[in-house]
């Protein structure tokens, strides 16, 4: 079976809200989510395979700067390289876009998602304190395209 990657729609929300749930401990709603469909700014990818949402994400890009605003894979999912997937279909869209680079925010404790961002080029620029809800700081990366 192959791994396709397309836009979001409305219909995919809820079953990329239960990934979200399943990845972290501060998860977009649904009404978060569905409010990544309705500005032109967010461009949304989703993975999947044989039906089932395999992982997501969602990139703003404005002018010369791109925010990946969201990415996660199903647990069932990773390891099979639906993030490397992912990043690889922001990026080429965000060149395309005329950006120049990309922007995120992570979880400092977030050694996952960080080796993966750092396996593409992202390095830490700064850090904001308190960042999450929770009190978390987060990390500032950026990567040049």
């Amino acid at each position: 079976m192959t791994m396709t990657v397309r836009a979001w729609t409305k219909e995919d929300v809820a079953a990329i809200a239960e990934i979200e749930r399943q990845s972290f401990s501060d998860p977009w709603t649904e009404d978060m989510l569905k409010d990544a469909l309705r500005f032109p700014v967010y461009h949304t990818f989703l993975a999947e395979e044989g039906g089932q949402v395999c992982g997501y994400s969602c990139l703003i890009v404005l002018f010369e700067d791109a925010e990946l605003a969201n990415i996660a894979v199903a647990p069932t999912c990773r390891g099979k390289g639906v993030g490397k997937l992912l990043m690889e279909k922001m990026h080429e869209k965000a060149k395309a876009l005329g950006a120049e680079r990309v922007l995120l925010e992570v979880r400092v404790s977030n050694e996952s998602a960080i080796g993966l961002y750092e396996k593409y080029g992202y390095s830490r620029y700064g850090k904001r304190e308190k960042y999450y809800a929770d009190g978390e700081d987060a990390y500032l990366m950026a990567k040049t395209l």
